[in-house]
């Protein structure tokens, strides 16, 4: 991964509250596990920021080196790598999700 690549994948993790690397957009995403992912975050209310790792090969590789887990969509709350869609999906039916995102620092 080239150094561009890791500072424009840190940059918009530090910038954002919650960050979601993921297939598509919010409102067109390309796979299930994506579209299941913005689903709970929808259900939660609250505001996040996407990348959609198909319009740009180098971010769709590097956030997989960045971040060491080789699936995507992954969720990023307050500079901190939380998982992928199933990650996320248990912590939302378990009720652990809600408080770390209302609890999240304001960028």
């Amino acid at each position: 991964m080239s150094d561009s690549t890791s500072d424009r994948i840190r940059e918009s993790i530090e910038n954002n509250r919650i960050v979601i690397y993921m297939k598509g957009s919010p409102s067109f995403p390309m796979c299930g596990f994506s579209a299941a992912t913005i689903e709970i975050f929808e259900e939660l209310g609250v505001p996040y920021n996407t990348v959609d790792v198909l319009k740009d090969p180098d971010i769709r590789e590097g956030i997989k080196r960045f971040s060491n887990w080789p699936t995507i969509p992954q969720v990023y709350i307050d500079g901190k790598f939380v998982g992928g869609c199933d990650i996320v999906r248990e912590m939302h039916a378990n009720g652990e999700l809600e408080p770390l995102v209302k609890e999240a620092p304001q960028a």
